[in-house]
């Protein structure tokens, strides 16, 4: 016994040391700040929350402490004008070191990784601010010279230069760091209220899908992977209008199995109009649109319409079952697995949804319903 209790003794004692100093810690130092306060926020998406603060003394030292489960944004603030972003790890044990005077412009960050590709981001973006700011006073100054209109191109040429470097920095940045939260910062920074420094899709993705896998409860990460998605739904979006509008590009083929497994290619149907349609056997509009497909069928099909109809449906006894009580005798296949290719193919947002096909295979409308797509089909078959 008189041997255990000592070693026990030091157990708790390990234990409660180890408890003691989980989390992360800020320290430092700010000179020329005493009697001022110093604010400890949590930077969230779109504002910052206060989480502790301490009223500086003579020699100016702090201490700041806190758990998190992921790396995460915290402003250090003397002001709502003089501030440093921290980007803080779990259990990092920070020191920073700064005057007051100036400390958000010069201060020494150690201990902490992100911290450093932070001021990093900032540091270099400030520069690059000012270079801008230094030629635009010199437009704004110089206008009554002869040569101004000469000089001012010249001016704005070296502005649009040095954004670019900026913005190759900062994609650079991405690439060489994409499993580091210091890309979020990257990817909103701003030349102004109107213009992100990043603009570029690729490299929203590389960040976000990389972001994600390491830190997937993040506020932060959320909201850059929901950003990023938005985006690529807008740009596909806007890929398929501009196809649509450049009447005559051919339409993409779809090749899937039919009810007997069977492939059938979009492709193959010659000579035909094409009401190509997605839909689903659960999905209640799809099958009150199918009431109004089987008239539609009957009464132009010996004119040469045909409808190829996609089923984005899991569910294949529901689909059968359907495609029995709705009298369905046109092409209609699926793959059962939502036919994730045909959709993204033709941007499908919604069902049921359809795109017409004159004797071409050429989109001449989308999502046309009711009386309208008896006109549009009534005019094609002609």
């Amino acid at each position: 016994m008189k041997r255990i209790f000592p070693i026990a003794i030091a157990l708790v004692a390990l234990t409660f040391a180890c408890k003691k100093h989980d989390g992360f810690v800020i320290k430092g130092k700010i000179t020329n700040a005493e009697g001022k306060y110093l604010y400890l926020e949590e930077l969230k998406v779109a504002s910052s929350i206060p989480v502790d603060s301490v009223k500086l003394g003579k020699d100016g030292k702090f201490e700041f402490d806190g758990k998190i489960s992921y790396p995460n944004f915290y402003l250090l603030s003397l002001n709502k004008n003089n501030f440093i972003t921290l980007l803080v790890d779990t259990t990092e044990k920070i020191s920073v070191l700064g005057d007051a005077a100036n400390f958000s412009r010069d201060y020494v960050v150690e201990g902490s990784s992100g911290s450093l590709l932070v001021q990093q981001l900032n540091n270099m973006l400030s520069r690059t601010k000012h270079k801008i700011d230094s030629i635009r006073n010199n437009i704004s100054a110089f206008g009554n010279r002869e040569d101004y209109r000469l000089e001012k191109v010249k001016w704005n040429q070296e502005i649009a230069n040095i954004r670019q470097s900026q913005t190759r920095y900062s994609t650079d940045f991405i690439q060489k760091h994409p499993f580091s939260m210091a890309c979020v910062l990257a990817l909103y920074q701003k030349f102004d209220d109107s213009n992100y420094v990043i603009q570029d899709l690729q490299s929203l993705k590389v960040a976000a899908s990389a972001l994600n896998s390491f830190f997937p409860k993040s506020e932060h990460v959320k909201a850059l992977y929901a950003n990023t998605q938005r985006l690529m739904a807008q740009e596909k979006n806007s890929k398929i209008q501009q196809f649509i509008a450049e009447n005559g590009a051919n339409s993409p083929d779809i090749t899937l199995p039919n009810a007997n497994g069977r492939d059938i290619s979009l492709s193959s149907l010659s000579n035909k109009v094409i009401l190509l349609q997605f839909w689903a056997a659960e999905n209640r509009d799809s099958r009150i649109q199918n009431q109004a497909l089987v008239e539609l069928y009957s009464k132009y099909k010996s004119r040469g319409l045909e409808i190829y109809q996609v089923s984005v449906d899991t569910n294949r006894p529901a689909w059968l079952d359907a495609i029995e009580k709705d009298r369905m005798s046109w092409i209609n296949v699926g793959d059962m697995k939502g036919s994730a290719l045909a959709t993204s193919t033709y941007n499908v947002q919604f069902i049921p949804s359809n795109y017409i096909l004159d004797r071409d295979k050429r989109i001449v409308a989308k999502n046309v319903f009711g009386p309208d797509l008896d006109k549009v089909i009534g005019a094609l078959v002609k």
